[in-house]
């Protein structure tokens, strides 16, 4: 099997290593963090023009029409470079949502701005009872008049602080722990009775808890059918796990790399402390958990391309797998590194932190490991 890429998923690699390299040095990115919004808008705009924003979109909606292994040579590239701008929440999970949920004069509306870079997209699903069970929703979208009254609360929204719209996903009939009576609304984030309350995560993400006080929405703000939400979103999740092993990957392979290069110039005793055996080990365990990780991100995606469902059980694998070794990754790049690799001014630690938040994304290893065996046990 050709696991090679094709020219096109080269050239768009290339591109956002170069960006990376040029004009997205660890100085830069620090003083976006920084900065009012936690992210740059002129990169955002350069990301619409370079084509990045409508990788996984269809043709017929103005994109690329790009496939998941697209996704995923963008999402390894932009983790390598630790990039703040909210390509997951917008183009993946919001942009997902609309394209796969949305009629033709939504899809046409929404992803068409957001392929332009004029919109910035969130999806809110978490509540605080919710934990990883997304059918454990208790905000409410009841009919009111042509359309429906939004209440309820969702919390840690991924950008939801910079969002110009929401797709939140709240139940229309049924009881709270229901799979069905679940719908999915598109929201103006600045509409009446939308209030944030707004903080920074560890890894530097920017998120909101989003409360919803009698928002008044359209019979147009409805994303697909009414009451059977949830297939949609397990379809866009299965897309958003396969975007983070991604971008995981990404990271690793650059920590690996940093740390090998830190143990060639760092001396003790005399020598470069990449001369010690015992060290030496060490580095060849965690480039092991990085090709291992590396080799089954590839098996779910070429699962994935043959029938998407068929690569549930390796996905969930996968995420298992990839909260394992990347905490082998950068535990042995902190103490490698010594007291400074947990110090705010080098990167190492950051990317140590961007995959403790990955890793407790839509599910961490444990809540994987029992979907794993749910469905190895029920096949």
């Amino acid at each position: 099997m050709n696991f090679d890429y094709t020219e096109e998923q080269q050239m768009v690699r290339d591109s956002i290593a170069r960006f990376v390299q040029d004009d997205y040095d660890w100085d830069t990115r620090r003083a976006i963090v920084d900065g009012a919004e936690g992210m740059s808008r002129d990169n955002w705009q350069t990301f619409a023009e370079l084509g990045w924003l409508s990788i996984p979109f269809a043709e017929a909606d103005g994109g690329f029409g790009g496939s998941v292994i697209d996704l995923s040579v963008v999402m390894e590239e932009l983790g390598k470079g630790l990039v703040v701008e909210p390509f997951f929440p917008t183009v993946v999970l919001f942009g997902g949502l609309v394209s796969r949920a949305g009629d033709e004069a939504q899809r046409t509306s929404i992803l068409e701005s957001v392929i332009g870079g004029e919109t910035l997209g969130a999806f809110a699903y978490v509540e605080r009872q919710s934990r990883y069970a997304l059918n454990d929703c208790q905000t409410s979208a009841t009919s009111s008049g042509d359309g429906y009254t939004l209440n309820g609360e969702k919390v840690v929204v991924f950008n939801g602080e910079n969002a110009d719209k929401l797709v939140v996903l709240a139940r229309t009939s049924g009881e709270q722990f229901d799979e069905h009576g679940l719908s999915l609304f598109l929201v103006d984030a600045n509409a009446q009775g939308v209030s944030k309350v707004l903080y920074p995560m560890m890894d530097a993400q920017r998120v909101a808890n989003i409360t919803f006080d009698n928002v008044q929405l359209g019979a147009d703000a409805l994303l697909g059918d009414a009451g059977s939400a949830l297939e949609v979103v397990n379809e866009v999740i299965r897309d958003a796990l396969l975007a983070l092993a991604s971008e995981a990957v990404g990271i690793m392979g650059t920590l690996n790399a940093k740390t090998l290069e830190y143990t060639k110039t760092r001396e003790q005793f005399g020598v470069a402390i990449g001369s010690f055996q015992a060290l030496q080990h060490r580095m060849v365990d965690t480039m092991m958990a990085f090709e291992q990780s590396k080799s089954l991100l590839f098996k779910a995606l070429c699962e994935y391309e043959i029938d998407p469902a068929s690569a549930d059980t390796t996905i969930h694998a996968l995420k298992v797998l990839i909260d394992r070794n990347s905490k082998l990754v950068y535990g042995e790049a902190i103490q490698m590194h010594g007291g400074m690799g947990i110090t705010d001014e080098l990167d190492i630690g950051h990317y140590a932190k961007r995959l403790m938040m990955i890793n407790a994304t839509l599910g961490d290893g444990s809540f994987h490991r029992s979907k794993f065996i749910e469905q190895t046990y029920a096949a």
